[in-house]
């Protein structure tokens, strides 16, 4: 049995632990309370004070960020850079690039490129010198002695002369050559006495000259032993032409045989060795399209970065401000052309009052864009435009008058129709088959029908129209066309009663006729002091006033889309739409972030 004294021991020392335990419970516990909990409010505060810190640490670097994006929109912006290839689709077939027969939108376009001239058109329409370094002219306007510019290169390296410029022209006045301008040409002695210098001698006065010298001029180390009877169909004009222009050819490409979708690639590369300076862009293409459709689709996929062709921006390119279009006035005239041989249109007061029952300003509003109007056959840009000699004032009531005066009588059973004797005032309008085209001669037709006149439309496609007012030809009552006039006042191709002879490019589409217009026109185009000019050609407008051989609309616009990035298409105005290649060279379509200039 365990004594009585141990027990007491024993209870003694548990008395000791367990006290010592408490003791060390308080002690932890009072630790705990005071190097924990006591300090937790501590660290609270501390991750607090932390967290401040790094939230204004964020928000200046954010704010330096937002400063410096701020500052770079204030100090640089987009800024056009060399480099890249620019494509333009154009609708039509491409033919020939040879300048002596390019016509059409396709084949006037690629010559541009390709080919330089003597002269050509700036961004306003006004002459500057091209090949040529500078030019003089004797008194009478009759010589014109042309001086190159130096060092200039064909695209196969040859050295471009004075030689190559008689070759050109000797070449377009061969009867067998068949070009285009083979009429303006006749008569027109040229010659080239040094390799820097040529000289032509015009068989009369003529103060538009320099106009006339804007055609491409072609090589003759390639094409002098041609016969001009082959020339037009000669490989050099498809296959691989030889210009001196900012680009130079490299490649065809025809993705269908179908006439409906086919489709043309002309590639071109840079010139290295342009005269004016190697172009900014390092390619340009050219992508034909049979159709407007198929323009439109390649403009809508961007697989093109301008477009020649359509007659609007598409609403929802024009959202997204990827491209813009350009509405550029053409030197040039719309008009409705009356062909005053025919039986009823001879009638001078029949077209005096078609004239006064045509509303300009109607028509205009109708189209939907700016366009400038016309009244008179000179533009109000030219040297000799009269306010007061415009074409015959709108006035229905004066119109109906016109009319009841010259005895056409309007018909009750007919509608209010009017005919004179037995012949009813009734006449087919001749034109396009276009959007633009169609507008105006609806509005035309319903005008015209106020004063009793009944007036059918005749649409027409591009190579049908270039029958009907062919040379040969001119089969049609009334044409509502455009004509490109230029920004020299000399309108004799058009009005001169010289002509309206087959034998010539007959571009008096009225086949007006006026003994006092002639002597009119042959004096202004053979003066050279602008006031001279202007008082000479004031008795033509007269005449074309009273005669009334057409009615003026409005210049003609050139359409044209372009990617927003595209650089240096800046036109006032152009005498024909490939003269937007005038400066090319200088086109960009690649930007960069740059500080501002």
């Amino acid at each position: 049995m365990i004594k009585h004294a141990t027990k007491l021991r024993m209870r003694k020392i548990f008395r000791r632990r367990k006290k010592s335990v408490e003791e060390i419970t308080l002690s932890a516990e009072n630790g705990l309370e005071n190097n924990f909990f006591r300090r937790l409010n501590r660290l609270v505060f501390s991750w607090r004070f932390v967290s401040a810190w790094i939230l204004l640490v964020i928000f200046l670097i954010g704010t330096l960020i937002a400063q410096n994006q701020l500052l770079a929109n204030y100090y640089l912006s987009k800024q056009p850079v060399a480099g890249g290839t620019y494509q333009e689709g154009i609708v039509g077939v491409f033919t020939n690039a040879n300048p002596l027969y390019a016509s059409g939108a396709v084949d006037s376009s690629v010559s541009r490129i390709l080919f330089s001239s003597l002269f050509k058109n700036d961004h306003k329409g006004n002459i500057i010198p091209d090949l040529a370094e500078s030019y003089t002219v004797n008194e009478r306007a009759n010589i014109y002695n042309v001086k190159l510019r130096p060092n200039i290169k064909w695209h196969d390296g040859n050295n471009l002369t004075a030689q190559d410029v008689l070759f050109t022209y000797n070449t377009i006045q061969n009867l067998d050559t068949k070009s285009p301008l083979f009429s303006s040409w006749q008569g027109i002695e040229v010659s080239a006495p040094t390799d820097q210098e040529v000289i032509f001698t015009l068989p009369s006065s003529l103060s538009s000259f320099p106009y006339s010298m804007t055609n491409g001029i072609i090589p003759k180390h390639i094409l002098g032993e041609v016969e001009p009877s082959q020339l037009r169909s000669n490989v050099f004009n498809t296959d691989k032409p030889v210009g001196s222009g900012p680009f130079k050819w490299k490649s065809l490409d025809i993705s269908s045989t179908d006439p409906d979708k086919r489709q043309q690639t002309i590639v071109m590369d840079k010139n290295q060795d342009y005269y004016l300076g190697k172009p900014l862009v390092d390619s340009f293409i050219i992508r034909t399209f049979a159709k407007g459709d198929g323009l439109l689709s390649a403009l809508m996929s961007h697989q093109i970065n301008g477009a020649s062709g359509l007659e609007s921006l598409p609403e929802e390119l024009a959202k997204t401000g990827e491209y813009r279009d350009y509405n550029i006035p053409l030197a040039g005239q719309t008009m409705v052309f009356f062909q005053t041989k025919d039986i009823l249109l001879q009638d001078t007061k029949v077209r005096q009052a078609l004239t006064q029952a045509t509303d300009i300003k109607n028509i205009i509003e109708a189209l939907g864009y700016p366009v400038l109007p016309v009244n008179e056959p000179l533009l109000k840009s030219h040297i000799g435009y009269v306010p007061e000699l415009t074409q015959l004032p709108f006035n229905v009531e004066t119109a109906n008058k016109t009319l009841d005066e010259a005895g056409w009588i309007r018909d009750p059973a007919r509608e209010g129709l009017r005919k004179k004797d037995k012949t009813y005032l009734t006449f087919t309008l001749t034109t396009f088959n276009s959007e633009e085209y169609k507008s105006v001669a609806g509005r035309l037709r319903s005008q015209w029908n106020l004063i009793g006149a009944d007036v059918k439309v005749d649409f027409l496609e591009r190579d049908q129209i270039d029958r009907v007012i062919s040379p040969t030809q001119h089969s049609y009552q009334a044409l509502l066309y455009g004509i490109s006039v230029g920004n020299d006042p000399d309108v004799f191709p058009y009005w001169h009663s010289s002509q309206t002879d087959n034998r010539t490019a007959r571009l008096n589409f009225s086949e007006y006729r006026s003994t006092v217009a002639d002597k009119a026109l042959e004096a202004g185009r053979t003066r050279t002091g602008d006031e001279i000019r202007a008082a000479k050609y004031r008795p033509f407008l007269e005449a074309w006033r009273n005669d009334a051989p057409a009615v003026g609309l409005y210049q003609p616009r050139y359409f044209y889309i372009a990617d927003e990035n595209l650089d240096g298409l800046n036109l006032a105005q152009l005498n024909v739409s490939s003269d937007r290649f005038s400066g090319v060279h200088r086109w960009t379509i690649l930007t960069e972030k740059a500080n501002k200039q």
